[in-house]
């Protein structure tokens, strides 16, 4: 199994979106953090089965919520670098500019 290393911004993607999700409904956003969780635990085990979407970037989409995890692969030292977690209608070139 690889090893996920979360970056900052990724880390906030998460707690903002896990944030607004628990202002709309309570526990909902327990419930998004547990699939981002999941979806992580998936691409540790098969990170060269997820679709290459931007040269090195590989994206995953999350089951239930709109999201999306944008990572890369480093095979040589079985790590996935997760670079940010959002949501499907936000233009995905932002994330590039962090």
């Amino acid at each position: 199994m690889y090893k996920a290393i979360i970056l900052p911004f990724a880390q906030l993607d998460i707690k903002e979106s896990a944030s607004w999700y628990n202002k709309q409904q309570k526990g909902l956003g327990k419930r998004f953090t547990a699939q981002i969780r999941e979806k992580i635990r998936f691409i540790q085990k098969n990170p060269n089965t997820v679709f290459t979407r931007y040269q090195n970037t590989k994206t995953a989409v999350v089951d239930v919520f709109p999201f999306m995890i944008h990572f890369s692969v480093v095979d040589a030292d079985k790590l996935i670098i997760i670079s940010a977690v959002f949501h499907t209608s936000l233009n995905p070139t932002n994330w590039k500019n962090r």
